[in-house]
């Protein structure tokens, strides 16, 4: 089994290469697990506490679920994946079955944060974007995606995304095996990645 791991900044473009390689891939090929899910449940919050909630610290997210789902895929079993809600900071009931494949992709702004899962990963890329690049992202992002005023990103962006991506994210960068520039624009380090996954798929069993 290959994991990759794909980190980087909000708004630097991880979802965008993480599809361009999916779509470079046979149908199901690749099993995608995004850190974003693994949120912890905040439904038990009053709305204005949900407001300050800080998603871009470490401790925001629920790394022993998060760690045990991927060693049981790697084990061969079937996880169910949590489905969270931006919009109530909460869980769903539902979830999502994820079954194991040959690749395993995690991506998520967090996750070299974490020792135990940055070790699960044979490959670990950090995506990589200009400061007003990603801002431009994240504002389009949180208007369409999760309600907010543009104030109030731009207030969040402030306090929280900024602050947090200096402390916990940028030095993250220094694990990366490959540094992706200009997200998903970066056509080559996209096939290269691909091409990659596609040796592994070809691998006999």
């Amino acid at each position: 089994m290959l994991i990759i791991g794909i980190a980087g900044g909000s708004g630097s473009g991880k979802t965008t290469v993480v599809n361009k390689i999916i779509n470079g891939l046979p149908k199901n090929a690749v099993s995608v697990i995004s850190q974003d899910s693994y949120y912890k449940d905040n439904d038990h919050l009053a709305e204005e506490e949900k407001k300050r909630i800080n998603f871009d610290h470490p401790a925001s997210i629920e790394f022993e679920l998060l760690n045990r789902h991927i060693q049981n895929l790697m084990s061969g079993e079937t996880i169910n994946r949590p489905i969270y809600s931006y919009v109530t900071c909460a869980r769903a009931a539902e979830t999502i079955p994820v079954k194991p494949t040959k690749v395993i992709i995690i991506e998520g702004i967090l996750i070299f944060t974490n020792a135990k899962l940055r070790d699960k990963c044979n490959i670990k890329v950090f995506v990589d974007a200009d400061t007003d690049d990603r801002l431009m992202r994240i504002v389009k992002r949180d208007l369409v995606e999760r309600g907010r005023s543009v104030q109030g990103v731009l207030e969040h962006y402030e306090h929280f995304v900024k602050p947090m991506h200096l402390q916990f994210i940028e030095p993250t960068k220094r694990y990366a095996d490959i540094i992706v520039p200009q997200g998903g624009a970066n056509h080559v380090a996209i096939d290269i990645l691909t091409s990659r996954i596609k040796m592994k798929l070809s691998e006999k069993p």
